[in-house]
């Protein structure tokens, strides 16, 4: 063991024990591998900043722009709605058709975004047919997840996966090569819960047996319905010029006040700081239950007018409301609170409650710390809302209301869309010398070409701390490859298991990266297994591609716990908890590896 290896191990290791413990963000820690890396010797500087020039990042950051292009257009929902009512007719082809159809489009683009564009509709199917939406979610999720095996840009795992390979000299793999494996593992996927749904999946109930879905409904059924209550200040107000934070309304009435107007001036306050003051004669709107409303109004001597009068155009239906918004697994605001994010102050939005875990939360909001999936209910103006919408902060499970889909813009999406994909086709069938980032970045320039997304909606809608996070990490797999650590770790993993078949080894593979990516993201555990698994495979004498494809691969096996973004996404708006997961994903789990090994059986000759 040289020098060399054993900084590189002790490297590998702090990266590991950071991304496990979160003690800062995944993508500050592959910045530090950045940083750290050429200062310890272990790259050259320009290694070190590669991966801002690789294929893989690329070719991520022009997907991410293609899809926020077809999501900008309205097209997929067009795209949803006739599935969805397709399946209609009973729960089996339900399934079918709805994690069919996301898991296909998911091979396409990011998964989490497929997930969230079938989301609306998918809650309107469970609320018509009375499905429990529970029922339906984890099943469209996990397709989600499994789509991303469909093809080689469905997921950031097998973008950077020729990349890596290429450090090694060994031959790239095509658009489609993972497609037949990908197809059974969605095929798999649907059976599972055609077969084990109604065993592994929860119905979650009210006290009445009906079936609740999203936390706006569960907030509706609690008494609050979003509807706003205005009320007047009496001129005797003995609390005139308190803020509404000395007044504390929601902390003892469980309201929240969602606009001001001060008496004689014409400006009124939609989502108003808790620094704003009430005075004498003041008229403020209100949100919650109705019977807290009428005590907060008799506590303060205040008069509940019969109908919106002052805010009749600002709270009206086109023009404000209440929409559900999931913290994303990457937020800037995981591990921080509403009030240190200055969310209101920012965003001109008002949170009204927070749900987690099957509790909601009104009271003392501000300062709970958020954590990935916790849903916020919020109230504002639609056209606040509309500037939050390419936040990589929340995540929209609904559409926001009254949203302007650029649906005169659908067919240059399309087309644009369309040309990319062709290119990577013809690339591989004509052997065109174009690399993948090229074919994709041209369908993104297409897209703010053809005015259907602007260059800032563009930037806006790449999450550079991905992009980061990749980018750190490129050069730590290129350390453990020059190093010798890589060749090193294998052969000691060899030494452990002993002399095994190729499909043994290869099964051993693919556990090993499903239980990394279950603690680190699967971006992270690619870069660190890939290097790795090659010198496995050289050193047992089995196929180093193959070895490679089976961490591409596996490390969307992501389905026992909710650290997938997808999963994330979902936990709130299905009701889900933790154990609901681990139900579920055990079985998915080891149908994922049995169906990719026999899968690399079948097509590969393993």
């Amino acid at each position: 063991m040289t020098p060399e290896i054993i900084t590189v191990i002790i490297v590998l290791i702090g990266a590991v024990v950071l991304f496990v413990t979160e003690i800062v963000r995944v993508d500050v820690v592959a910045i530090i591998m950045m940083v750290i890396l050429p200062l310890l010797g272990l790259v050259s500087p320009e290694e070190a900043f590669s991966g801002f020039s690789s294929n893989a990042v690329i070719s991520i950051i022009a997907v991410i722009i293609i899809g926020a292009g077809l999501d900008q257009t309205g097209i997929m929902n067009k795209v949803a709605d006739p599935i969805t009512r397709f399946g209609a007719g009973s729960y089996p082809r339900l399934i079918a058709s709805i994690s069919g159809t996301v898991a296909i489009i998911s091979g396409f683009m990011q998964n989490i975004g497929a997930a969230a564009l079938f989301l609306p509709a998918t809650m309107r199917v469970s609320k018509q047919l009375n499905i429990p939406l529970s029922r339906i979610l984890m099943p469209m999720g996990y397709c989600a997840i499994l789509g991303g095996t469909v093809t080689l840009v469905g997921s950031s795992p097998l973008i950077l996966l020729n990349d890596l390979m290429a450090n090694s000299n060994l031959e790239p793999f095509s658009l489609f090569s993972v497609t037949p494996i990908g197809l059974m593992l969605i095929v798999s996927g649907i059976a599972y819960f055609t077969i084990f749904g109604t065993l592994v999946l929860p119905v979650r109930k009210d006290s009445v047996g009906k079936e609740v879905g999203g936390a706006l409904r569960i907030l509706k059924k609690s008494g609050i319905s979003g509807r706003s209550f205005e009320l007047s200040v009496p001129p005797d107000f003995a609390d005139s010029g308190k803020s509404l934070d000395e007044l504390e309304i929601r902390r003892s009435f469980l309201v929240t006040v969602v606009a001001l107007a001060q008496s004689g001036v014409s400006q009124k306050i939609i989502s108003p700081l808790r620094s704003h003051r009430i005075h004498a004669k003041d008229s403020l709107a209100v949100i919650g239950h109705e019977n807290n409303v009428k005590k907060m109004a008799d506590h303060f001597g205040f008069t509940i007018k019969p109908r919106l009068a002052v805010f009749r155009e600002e709270l009206s239906e086109n023009s404000a409301g209440m929409q559900e918004a999931v913290v994303a697994p990457m937020s800037e605001m995981v591990g921080s609170t509403l009030r240190k994010a200055q969310f209101r102050n920012k965003f001109h939005i008002g949170p009204v409650a927070l749900y987690r875990e099957g509790k909601i939360f009104m009271a003392g909001i501000a300062d709970i710390p958020l954590a990935p999936g916790d849903t916020l209910m919020l109230h504002g103006a639609w056209k606040e809302f509309a500037k939050l919408k390419n936040s990589s902060d929340l995540l929209f499970p609904a559409p926001i209301d009254h949203e302007v889909f650029k649906i005169e813009k659908g067919a240059a999406a399309l087309i644009s869309f369309g040309i990319a994909l062709t290119m990577v086709i013809a690339k591989d069938l004509l052997s065109l010398p174009i690399s993948l980032s090229m074919c994709l970045m041209t369908g993104a320039l297409l897209m703010i070409l053809s005015n259907v997304l602007t260059v800032d909606d563009a930037y806006k809608s790449v999450d550079w701390r991905t992009v980061f996070l990749l980018a750190g990490l490129i050069p730590l797999g290129i350390a453990t490859e020059k190093s010798g650590a890589a060749a090193y770790i294998a052969q000691a993993v060899l030494n452990a298991i002993g002399d095994v078949s190729p499909i043994v080894l290869m099964t051993v593979i693919a556990i090993l990266s499903t239980a990394f990516t279950l603690v680190i993201s699967n971006v992270g555990a690619t870069v660190l297994l890939v290097p790795l698994v090659i010198n496995m495979a050289q050193g047992a004498g089995a196929d180093p591609r193959i070895a490679s494809l089976v961490v591409g691969l596996a490390v969307s096996n992501s389905f026992i716990l909710p650290t997938h973004q997808v999963n994330a996404l979902l936990m709130g708006p299905g009701g889900y908890r933790t154990k609901d997961y681990i139900k579920a994903g055990i079985g998915m789990t080891v149908i994922f590896i049995v169906v990719t090994i026999f899968g690399l059986w079948a097509f590969y000759g393993l």
